[in-house]
């Protein structure tokens, strides 16, 4: 057997090198807080008072398989319908048909077995406090493979949310039945794919009403043409995307009744290669048509532009978001879109590995971008670290969004190997906070604690958990446990919460919200339930106010373009907004 390499948290100079970035791009230190009027101590650690108890396992005996870097992810969703978020979260499993458990780096928590768990949210108790109960067992999931992501959607329209998992091996589509169980129909549903598979996202990308699906797919890796690949001191080291073929998505068609068509090749899709790993959907040059951005490793992005007529074709290259500023491809692998600048069209966030700097791409307003990595101020203190699950989320709920991302290595950090660390690719996670003028400032060190834990993040699912008006944010963490963020700052502002549904009843990605606050000023959101990396997000619109009060306006555009207008609404609640109950016309 191959051990692997010993691994902290930084290595030499590590403070010195941060002091440093942070001149250079006007990031405050600890205890200097700029513009924010953020005090320390943004996010609490409540794994522990919330009973989540969940290690991931990713199967590393010492051979260095490729596939054991890349997990997990979770996703958030009621999938009990009690107006709370519960949580699935995938689970490995150990590799190697002559492995065994004794001889796994980092074996799973005894007396569980490595399945991906279902925790039902068991709501608030008179504290405020959040719990969670394990109910795996009785929701009849069983999520034995190699888990990678989850994507979330109703697939066959009958307003429970279904659970696709996606893995290293068979994909798994678990249909809700709305009686706290679910339904195997992967096979039935005509989405069974083998092949390694991460992040996926549910979209109606052909206006029919129901939901379609496209699927990213990473490289051809198996356990049998798994190679040797070292570290730059010839140790042995995990490999890249670059030693296998890359492999084409795929999307398939929903044909009304809960299940799919594949139309990756007529679609266009499988025209081209990549490793992808995050996927966006949004209407990106404002057509009224949604698209779809594919982050990939290694390789040139993909924006595929919604033809309207069931097609669609690549523009990357022309809009300005295939490559960075410098024509290169970079290793790309979460992925979130969002109007950050508030001119109502989305910008485009990639996190990217070490030595890369993570990137903004900035929308003109056509679906044409700009680079603004540096100038943003998001570029240079990235340097150090490894991307990947990330979203802009506005933690104090001023009306600007901010930016966290959870980081952690893929290959060797030599410092933390020379220490005796058993798993050297651990990083603490960072935040950006919006100072509203095109800038943000690293702020991570007066996030609290919990963020600075050292640790292998890869997924990052983002909603309110508690239900008490600000974004918390759940992180798994490639073989350690699920860890929750709770938000303790973003109440103390105004927000608006929003529930939006269409004619029947359904959630509906991709619809867009224009809140209107009593000062007159606005802000647009997007549902996006499908972005960060290998996760699922709120289906909820989270708006923060910032200090106005009064009662907003809101006008949503649906799916297809309708527009309708609703309020005025309450500030600090949710509302459900249902289409078709609105007002045609702006008063």
């Amino acid at each position: 057997m191959i051990l692997p390499l010993k691994t902290p948290p930084a290595p030499p100079g590590f403070p010195l090198l941060l002091l440093i970035l942070g001149l250079l791009t006007g990031c405050e230190g600890p205890g200097n807080p700029g513009g924010s009027a953020l005090q320390p101590g943004w996010f609490s650690d409540g794994t522990g008072v919330s009973k989540i108890n969940f290690r991931h396992f990713n199967g590393m005996t010492g051979e260095r398989y490729f596939c054991e870097t890349v997990g997990p992810g979770i996703a958030l969703f009621d999938y009990d319908g009690d107006g709370d978020l519960d949580l699935f979260v995938v689970q490995g499993k150990l590799l190697g048909e002559e492995a065994t458990i004794e001889q796994s780096v980092f074996p799973p928590i005894p007396g569980t077995p490595p399945f991906g768990r279902l925790l039902r949210n068991n709501g608030s108790d008179s504290s405020g406090q959040v719990t969670f109960s394990d109910v795996t067992d009785g929701s009849e999931i069983i999520a034995d493979g190699y888990g990678m992501g989850c994507a979330v959607g109703d697939i066959d329209a009958d307003g429970d949310p279904d659970l696709l998992l996606t893995a290293f091996g068979r994909d798994q589509m678990w249909r809700n039945d709305g009686d706290g169980t679910f339904t195997d129909v992967s096979e039935s549903s005509g989405i069974d794919d083998s092949r390694w598979t991460t992040s996926a996202a549910f979209f109606d990308y052909d206006e029919d009403g129901d939901l379609d699906l496209f699927v990213c797919a990473y490289v051809d890796f198996t356990l049998e043409n798994h190679k040797p690949c070292y570290s730059e001191t010839s140790a042995l080291d995990y490999c890249g995307p670059s030693s296998y073929r890359p492999e084409t998505d795929r999307l398939y068609r929903n044909r009304g009744d809960g299940t799919f068509e594949d139309v990756t090749s007529s679609s266009g899709i499988g025209t081209a290669y990549g490793a992808a790993l995050g996927v966006i959907v949004s209407d990106f040059d404002g057509d009224q048509r949604v698209d779809i951005y594919v982050a990939n490793d290694g390789y040139a992005n993909q924006l595929w532009l919604n033809q309207g007529d069931g097609t669609f074709r690549d523009e990357a290259l022309l809009a300005g978001c295939a490559f960075n500023r410098d024509g290169k491809a970079e290793a790309s692998m979460g992925a979130d879109a969002a109007d950050i600048d508030g001119d109502g069209d989305e910008d485009i966030f990639l996190s990217h590995l070490t030595d890369e700097t993570n990137t903004l791409y900035v929308n003109q307003g056509n679906g044409v971008f700009d680079d603004r990595s540096s100038s943003s101020g998001l570029g240079v203190p990235s340097l150090i670290y490894t991307g990947f699950g990330a979203a802009w989320i506005d933690i104090d709920n001023d009306g600007a969004l901010d930016l966290l991302i959870a980081n952690g290595a893929v290959k060797t950090i030599e410092a933390q190997a020379s220490a005796g660390e058993l798993y050297p690719l651990h990083q603490p996670n960072q935040v950006f906070i919006n100072r509203g003028d095109g800038h943000f400032d690293e702020r991570s060190s007066a996030a609290g604690p919990a963020l600075a834990i050292s640790e292998v993040s890869r997924g990052a699912a983002f909603g309110d958990i508690d239900n008490d008006g600000d974004t918390d944010v759940l992180i798994g963490n490639n073989s350690g446990a699920l860890r929750l963020l709770v938000n303790e700052v973003g109440s103390e502002k105004s927000w608006v919460g929003l529930h939006l549904r269409d004619d029947r009843g359904l959630e509906t990605p991709g619809a867009i919200v224009r809140v209107e606050r009593a000062d007159g000023s606005t802000i647009w959101r997007r549902v996006r339930i499908a972005a960060s990396y290998l996760s699922a997000n709120d289906p909820r619109v989270l708006v923060g106010l910032g200090d106005s009060t009064g009662p907003i306006d809101i006008e949503v555009r649906w799916r297809g373009g309708e527009r309708e207008w609703f309020g005025p609404l309450g500030a600090r609640r949710y509302h459900s907004i249902d289409k078709g109950k609105g007002r045609k016309k702006r008063e």
